[in-house]
């Protein structure tokens, strides 16, 4: 991935990774409250930018860790 898609791509998914998982735990920490929603966003808000530089950092290592994985499988040596 070149380009803009390296800082796109990464935001779309840690956006949509963080926005499902603060939304389960909050709902396991708190279960259905009143002003469950705010504090979920909350949470969300937080959770996003953390989770967004950390596909930034992990997207490299998990493209290496793939291509070596899809070679073993393959039969193929590195």
């Amino acid at each position: 991935m070149e380009g803009k898609a390296r800082f796109i791509f990464p935001a779309i998914l840690s956006g949509i990774m963080a926005f499902l998982m603060t939304c389960v735990i909050t709902f396991i920490n708190l279960g259905a409250v009143d002003g469950f929603v705010f504090k979920w966003l909350r949470a969300f808000v937080i959770a996003w930018p953390l989770a967004y530089c950390a596909a930034l950092i992990a997207t490299p290592f998990a493209r290496r860790g793939t291509a070596l994985i899809l070679a073993r499988l393959e039969g193929k040596t590195r």
